[in-house]
């Protein structure tokens, strides 16, 4: 789980990525309610996000298969193989003592992976506002990551060699959301290249993004098969409204792939009408509606210094937007209006 371009395009990212920060907020609830109580259930999470929008495209993009694809097959093969390690490496970090606001945070860092690709691949150059705001994200991820990484030695201090082992698999779990990282904001330059080429087909490459990995899982089967078992031993669990009764992880598992389905969806749909450097900062801006969702519902641990490394993350994102240069002469108008009355 790319982005940023003129400022029309600003104004009209950030009424779509408010609806998206509600939907992340709930789905992230979702995500660390299943994680809580079933620490290693991100090989589920990811099939069961993956099989119910490959099925609704398969309906209602694909028409049941008659309808060929606008993109050859072959880059969406290539584009899958990004989607898929990116998707599965994020989940996967949650088990190797990743704490969620961290694991939020640090994928915030898209920013700069994208802007670092953009420079090294397609040779853009930015101003040097640009370059500043990139340079306070990157402060403010490397801080919550010192902090949370303080927090991990000292909750297993207590047991030297344990804490050893704790501190190891987390270093682990932040170079596999570095991995992910830097691999997702290639995967959005692909796609930005592609669209340049082809057309701009979002439920497209939303549909065979999600139906053509779905054979990996036979990878993971033997840990999907578990969790659901699992799951299915949880206790029940009553539907509000409908009145259905069911297992409350699966409750919590098909909420999360649906507020997933809506994210996923307005994500891929900015591709298609902005570059990956914007939709990289919308994405940001999302994140932190869950952010905070994380820290508010759960009470994660969240020191002043968190909060530091938060507030640089946010300003650097809004410097980067530039708001005050749609904003200007918003007042501008509001103030002549005013005066006219």
């Amino acid at each position: 789980m790319s982005y940023v371009q003129a400022v029309a395009h600003v104004a009209l990212n950030a009424c779509r990525g408010q609806a998206l920060g509600a939907n992340e907020g709930s789905n992230v609830v979702f995500l660390e309610l299943l994680a809580r109580k079933h620490p290693g259930c991100g090989n589920i999470v990811t099939f069961a996000q993956f099989l119910f929008i490959a099925v609704e495209g398969f309906i209602f993009e694909a028409n049941f298969g008659r309808k060929r694809p606008t993109i050859p097959i072959r880059y969406y093969l290539i584009m899958v193989a990004m989607f898929f390690t990116v998707s599965v490496v994020n989940n996967y970090a949650l088990n190797l003592n990743i704490a969620m606001p961290l694991h939020m945070i640090f994928r915030s860092g898209s920013l700069i992976a994208s802007m670092a690709l953009g420079i090294i691949i397609l040779k853009k150059r930015y101003s040097t506002l640009k370059y500043a705001s990139i340079a306070l994200v990157s402060v403010g991820i490397f801080i919550c990551t010192l902090m949370s990484a303080k927090q991990v030695a000292s909750e297993s201090s207590s047991n030297e060699e344990d804490g050893l082992q704790v501190f190891l698999w987390w270093l682990l779990g932040v170079a596999a959301l570095t991995f992910a990282l830097l691999m997702s904001a290639r995967m959005g330059i692909f796609q930005e290249t592609l669209y340049k080429e082809f057309g701009k087909h979002s439920k497209e490459a939303l549909f065979y993004n999600h139906a053509l990995p779905l054979p990996g899982f036979l990878l993971l089967a033997s840990d999907i098969s578990r969790h659901a078992v699992l799951f299915s031993q949880s206790e029940p669990f009553q539907v509000p409204v409908i009145g259905l009764t069911l297992p409350i992880m699966w409750f919590y598992l098909s909420m999360n792939v649906i507020t997933q389905y809506v994210c996923i969806r307005g994500v891929f749909r900015l591709t298609t009408e902005c570059t990956s450097l914007t939709v990289t900062l919308v994405v940001t801006l999302r994140k932190f509606v869950s952010l905070i969702f994380s820290i508010l519902y759960f009470r994660n641990p969240f020191t002043p210094w968190h909060w530091a490394g938060t507030t640089f993350v946010f300003v650097g994102t809004l410097m980067y937007t530039e708001v005050w240069t749609s904003l200007g002469p918003l007042l501008a108008r509001w103030r002549k209006g005013a005066k006219k009355e």
